[in-house]
């Protein structure tokens, strides 16, 4: 599913207008659309108390169309129209002229002292629908909207926010100042940017994309880069095993991870573990994981399904400049390489992830350690040649925050530019981590992830990921493809956990249990 900033969705509407749909038009069915939600989710609607709220632009003039449609279904309604009546224009001024016919009661409210004046009748509303600010909003909303925002919130009941929830930037997600707490959210078209990406998402409550009769060619304009990942196009990528396979015809996926931690094996060893479980959980049909020659012994004891490959050692009992040479030559008999968790930031060891990102030119993962290698050392990159398959790489935000010399907030603030722009730069794709993990293609394109909640920002939770995706590149699943599977299955894992344990207990094996249950509920759809 498409998903646009604030622009794109204002130049949709252009076009939509120029090929003879009148703006009045799309007005009376995105308030039609409104109205049908909520039925569907708060009915019987007879007698109750609706107090709708209207800004002066368009998002009123919507708002305008529901009382009236809304009044039809014999609710008590309400509006406070957060302005002069003779300031509306165009659209709004039209239905505004149709809502006093039908003799609904608006009440213009300029100042917040005569909005408190009504406090009490407001108290009495089974329902309030925010219609004040649209998607076009920037910056922080001021005045009457912003204390009418706070004065909405204040009053603890069922909000609706028509097309975005007032006070949410529509192009980026940011919540500068005030802004609109609802439980419903319905937009129009298409879902915009500020609605599934943090902080905007945790402002919209149950999400609902409505057709207004916008034409499909505007909707699905190749130009529009930013995509919400579906399960119904995830379920496409997983195909059926056929009876006549073996453990080959799956891949074999090399992991290169471990070393000795500060305070012993068993942290960054488990983590390994993960990695590796991870990977046999999603499919792959062989995994060997190759690690310091001193913690062969625990590994071969925590991977009973998956082989070991002992390496030669650094002094601090880190993956040594001698094991380069073995690494390449077993690479040879891999599909798929997954480099980094818990490899350390040994300088002899960094410099072994170097080389063998130049050197190998297998499907590839970067992440974690392997990922702090690569800073001042990005160009290798890049693929070598014409015909090789992009690095997926997974940073957490302070990762991405090293690659780039940034700030680990100003990557939170920019997830989707700057992820796409280090992706093209790069020729990789991006995996950034985090609620809403963005993953980001060499032309351009940008994919959000719905899944995954707040119990999976757990020690070897991305470990697990890491595990994953490798999996499903091994098993010849192009990169892009791999990124996206693997992100959806991961979160659904999450969320299927949490359904089960709680956010707050979740650990990394918890995900791992319920990869089974993601996988088959994929198949399902």
């Amino acid at each position: 599913m498409k998903v646009v900033t604030a622009e794109e969705m204002r130049e949709i509407d252009r076009k939509t207008i120029a090929s003879g749909i009148p703006s009045i038009e799309l007005m009376e069915n995105a308030g039609r659309a409104v109205v049908r939600a909520i039925k569907s989710r708060y009915a019987p609607l007879e007698g109750k108390r609706v107090s709708i709220f209207c800004g002066k632009g368009n998002n009123g003039g919507d708002g305008l169309v529901i009382a009236r449609l809304l009044t039809k279904e014999k609710t008590k309604i309400r509006i406070f129209l957060l302005t002069r009546k003779e300031k509306l224009k165009k659209d709004p001024k039209t239905n505004l002229k149709k809502a006093l016919k039908q003799k609904i009661e608006i009440i213009e409210i300029v100042t917040f002292r005569r909005l408190e004046k009504f406090e009490q009748e407001v108290k009495k509303a089974d329902l309030i629908v925010d219609a004040i600010l649209g998607t076009g909003i920037k910056g922080t909303p001021k005045g009457l909207e912003a204390k009418a925002i706070k004065f909405i919130n204040t009053l603890k009941k069922p909000i609706v926010s028509v097309d975005i929830p007032s006070g949410v930037e529509g192009s980026t997600g940011r919540v500068p100042g005030e802004a609109i707490r609802a439980d419903l959210t319905i937009t129009f078209g298409l879902s915009k940017i500020g609605l599934v990406v943090y902080p905007g998402a945790g402002y919209a409550g149950k999400l609902k994309v409505a057709d207004i009769g916008i034409p499909k060619r505007f909707l699905e304009d190749e130009r529009i880069k930013v995509n919400l990942i579906a399960k119904e196009e995830i379920s496409t990528y997983l195909e059926p095993r056929r009876p006549d396979t073996h453990k080959g015809t799956y891949g074999h996926l090399f992991v290169i991870a471990g070393s000795v931690g500060m305070t012993g094996a068993a942290t960054l060893t488990s983590q390994a573990a993960s990695l590796c479980f991870g990977a046999l959980r999603s499919g792959v049909g062989l995994v060997t994981l190759g690690i310091p020659e001193s913690l062969n012994e625990i590994m071969e004891i925590k991977l009973t399904e998956g082989m070991t490959l002992p390496l030669p050692e650094s002094k601090k009992k880190t993956l040594s400049l001698k094991a380069e040479k073995e690494i390449i030559e077993f690479s040879e008999k891999a599909d798929a390489l997954a480099l980094g968790p818990g490899l350390s930031t040994n300088k002899e060891t960094q410099q072994l992830v170097i080389n063998l990102i130049k050197k190998i030119s297998l499907p590839m993962i970067i992440d974690a350690d392997a990922l702090n290698a690569l800073v001042s050392h990005l160009s290798i990159l890049r693929p070598a040649t014409s015909d090789q398959r992009p690095a997926i790489i997974t940073p957490h935000p302070g990762e991405m925050a090293r690659l780039i010399g940034k700030k680990a907030k100003e990557v939170q603030e920019n997830r989707i530019r700057i992820a796409g722009d280090f992706a093209q730069k790069y020729k990789v794709i991006v995996v950034l981590k985090g609620a809403r993990t963005v993953i980001s293609d060499p032309e351009g394109n940008i994919y959000i992830n719905p899944t995954g909640n707040p119990g999976m920002a757990s020690a070897g939770v991305g470990d697990v990921l890491t595990g994953m995706i490798g999996s499903l590149l091994a098993q010849r699943i192009e990169p892009l493809k791999a990124a996206k599977m693997g992100v959806y299955l991961h979160g659904l894992a999450g969320d299927l956990a949490a359904q089960e344990k709680g956010e707050e207990s979740l650990v990394a094996s918890d995900v791992l249990e319920k990869l089974p249950q993601a996988f088959k509920s994929l198949r399902k759809e």
